[in-house]
């Protein structure tokens, strides 16, 4: 089932996902208030004739697997590599003091507004609408927070890991992910998640938790010239 990983914004856009995605049979994209993502159905020759129309102007769009000259009309914005991990250990132990609570509509402009300060990648007003997402608050403040992504067979992603810098090195990290983890594995669900190549400090972190590195995958952010 880890096939379905090496193109997974595809596959649950097309699965999952579908009730999140614009497109056809030549590209599916998450509706921009949900995520930025793009998925093509062979990544490594994206159609972005076929991806134009359900594009604006202002948008930065995140397209994953594929390399080579831009297409005219397009702008490259960013380029860089992710590293694909999976889950594969046991059942993480439970045992936090503090059990995080189910985030909802009512937590969006904070949830929002952590992900701007910490920058977990793109994170829109409906994100939260895609799985499950959980947070700790102290003194009703969002400090820390994660939950699900993209998902296709039995995979479901681990994203939006993020910690307020004030609350950074006290283990929120790791105690929010394991809850995600948890309930996923309870699922009989395979979790995995997507880390940037050069944060060498969370790949390791991620290894020790019971993730291993499935692939690297070239990553572009692109948008309309």
């Amino acid at each position: 089932m880890l096939e379905l990983l090496d193109n997974i914004v595809w596959h649950s856009l097309a699965g999952p996902h579908r009730r999140f995605a614009e497109g056809d049979d030549r590209v599916l994209r998450y509706q921009g208030d949900v995520t930025s993502l793009v998925g093509f159905p062979v990544p490594e020759s994206p159609d972005f004739d076929a991806l134009r129309p359900y594009c604006r102007s202002s948008e930065r769009l995140y397209c994953l697997g594929w390399q080579g000259a831009m297409p005219r009309g397009w702008n490259l914005e960013v380029e860089t590599t992710i590293v694909k991990m999976a889950w594969d250990a046991a059942m993480p132990k439970g045992g936090a003091a503090v059990e995080p609570v189910r985030l909802d509509a009512t937590h969006v402009a904070d949830a929002q507004a952590l992900a701007a300060a910490t920058n977990p990648g793109p994170f829109g007003s409906r994100t939260i609408e895609m799985g499950e997402y959980f947070g700790y608050l102290f003194e009703g403040r969002l400090v820390a927070m994660a939950g699900e992504r993209m998902q296709a067979g039995n995979l479901h992603e681990v994203s939006a890991v993020c910690v307020h810098p004030e609350y950074q090195g006290k283990g929120l990290a790791r105690e929010i992910m394991f809850h995600v983890i948890r309930r996923q594995l309870h699922r009989g669900e395979t979790p995995f998640l997507h880390v940037l190549k050069h944060n060498e400090r969370a790949v390791r972190m991620y290894e020790r938790m019971g993730f291993r590195i499935h692939r690297e995958m070239p990553v572009r952010v692109v948008s309309l010239a």
